[in-house]
């Protein structure tokens, strides 16, 4: 007997997915508890988007789904539940008003993610939930159902229903570290390979530590398999360059799909960048006509500077095999085309990634075979629902993964609540 817990759902996890699912569980006549190892709720949720809150993607379904590599189909039911267009309705209404930009990314208009997680975390309270701060370590199971929960101290919370929402690997230091998928494994789940993803790129490149902290904006990127030497990855937009290798919104979103870097000891991908996408291989040799003539009598190192940022100039004349003391008026037409092929395609190779720890998500998790996706229930363990990244989900950048958290937890709350 459950007595005063009978209509309980508890959530392990106060983060995105699970204070959504506290709201929908509430909002459908639950009495619900979220248990967070933290003092304080979304913890990860204020560091997203750097300190912004990328909330979601404003574009529709099929698009959407586009961007979300892993698992797409499983997602139909909890996008069709809870979509992007209610996740701005939500926001909008607790008071955060929003704003999209470019790539169709949605950030609360102060650009704030604190505004995003208060909101979050008035709703909750405004609905009743109750919030403690305890760490599962043990889930209470009964002829298969789902009857609560044993912290890591010993204390017992019964209810209906638990939520595991405890998301990934990614960022320890805000209490992901694979609790879920613990507590999935224990009755009987299977987790797949964890590994980052959304990560800065490793690169043994020379070129990575001598351009530390260039950023580049409105540049190509296209990384290709030097097996095969066919494109696996493309995209337009920033990205910069570190000791170590490369980083920004470009890098990150290549990294998801290159997921057999992780652990290889091999390079099996070389990135390419376009400095100048915009012109064609004409347009820029009349470029570089232009300010060949306008620098005629200098020297070639100081001919760049109308093209290029002054850190990128040492790096691309050494690239072209041009002596940097060769005046420019003496520069062959087959040097100035080697220039263009050189502007046109910095090589780069891809070594491997930064730790888990500084992905911004987890690729892997509680396998979608063992869950029902019209409910986000256990299909091994009834009363048992999962909701966010400790599920095997995830998506590019752009709001895609924080609206797989807010789907899957709004869908997997008012499940548990009519459970």
């Amino acid at each position: 007997m459950l007595g005063e817990n009978e209509n309980r759902v508890i959530i392990i996890g106060g983060g995105a997915a699970g204070m959504m699912a506290a709201i929908h569980a509430s909002e459908n006549g639950a009495d619900v508890l979220i248990i967070e190892r933290n003092k304080t709720c979304g913890k990860k949720l204020r560091i997203t988007g750097k300190g912004r809150c990328n909330v979601t993607n404003d574009c529709y379904l099929g698009e959407f789904l586009k961007n979300v590599p892993t698992n797409q189909k499983f997602l139909y039911s909890a996008f069709d539940n809870f979509s992007s267009e209610d996740t701005k309705l939500f926001f909008e209404n607790e008071g955060v008003p929003l704003k999209v930009e470019r790539g169709r990314r949605v950030f609360p208009v102060s650009d704030k993610a604190e505004d995003i997680v208060s909101a979050m975390v008035r709703a909750c309270k405004n609905r009743g939930v109750t919030t403690v701060t305890d760490r599962i370590s043990e889930l209470i199971t009964e002829n298969g159902t789902v009857k609560g929960c044993i912290s890591e101290n010993g204390k017992i919370y019964l209810g209906k229903a638990v939520i595991i929402a405890t998301g990934g690997l990614s960022y320890p230091l805000t209490g992901s570290d694979g609790d879920g998928y613990a507590l999935a494994k224990s009755v009987g789940h299977k987790v797949t390979p964890l590994i980052p993803s959304l990560v800065p790129i490793v690169s043994k490149s020379k070129i990575c530590p001598s351009l530390q902290g260039l950023s580049l904006k409105n540049v190509s990127l296209s990384v290709t398999s030097r097996e095969t030497g066919k494109k696996v990855y493309e995209d337009f937009g920033e990205m910069m360059f570190t000791h170590f290798g490369m980083t920004g919104p470009m890098i990150l979103s290549a990294s998801a799909h290159l997921s057999d870097v992780y652990g290889s000891s091999n390079c099996k991908y070389d990135a390419h960048i376009d400095l100048k996408p915009a012109l064609d291989d004409k347009t820029l040799d009349a470029r570089l006509l232009s300010d060949f003539s306008k620098y005629g009598n200098k020297d070639f190192a100081n001919s760049l500077g109308d093209l290029l940022p002054q850190k990128l100039i040492p790096v691309i004349i050494s690239l072209s095999g041009i002596s940097p003391h060769k005046k420019v008026n003496s520069i062959t037409k087959e040097e100035r085309h080697a220039l263009a092929a050189v502007l046109k395609d910095i090589r780069i190779s891809v070594d491997g990634f930064r730790p888990i720890k500084e992905a911004i998500i987890t690729k892997g998790g509680v396998s979608v075979d063992g869950i029902t996706p019209g409910t986000m229930e256990s299909k091994l363990c009834s009363g048992l629902y999962f909701a966010g990244e400790v599920i095997d989900l995830d998506a590019y950048t752009g709001g895609f993964n924080l609206q797989i958290a807010f789907s899957t937890g709004a869908l997997a709350g008012k499940r548990a609540a009519w459970s």
